[in-house]
């Protein structure tokens, strides 16, 4: 088993997409703790903090498994805004929020590099 490809033959799954997925379930569980503490502070009713945090945990990982179809990257981008929008619940989550929103970025740009330079390499070692 190599450690550049999937296995004996097998192709690679693109990063872009892998980075991006990772970090919307990591942030979804973000949320769900988010949540948690809204709860316990008693920021807003409780049925309305839980639909809330739940609704937009499970928007995360549905969002997660349509990254890389057409308007999953935006889908992604555009949820970076609802986290950060947490923080009017608790402040904490502008900052860890946009810890995630540098993830998020960082998902794209580098995933997509990461792409680009393994396509340039097969490109120029069709025999590997």
């Amino acid at each position: 088993m190599s450690m550049h490809g999937g296995g004996r033959g097998g192709r690679k799954r693109p990063a872009k997409p892998q980075f991006t997925q990772m970090t919307l379930i990591l942030e979804a569980l973000l949320v769900f703790f988010a949540t948690l503490v809204a709860y316990g502070l008693r920021v807003a009713p409780p049925a309305t903090v839980w639909v809330v945090g739940g609704v937009t945990a499970l928007v995360l990982l549905l969002i997660a498994g349509y990254v890389g179809r057409p308007g999953g990257y935006v889908a992604g981008s555009a949820a970076q805004v609802v986290v950060l929008a947490f923080g009017v619940l608790v402040p904490m989550m502008f900052v860890v929020g946009g810890l995630f929103v540098v993830l998020w970025v960082v998902s794209l740009r580098l995933g997509g590099r990461i792409d680009r330079e393994r396509a340039e390499y097969d490109a120029a070692h069709p025999q590997a």
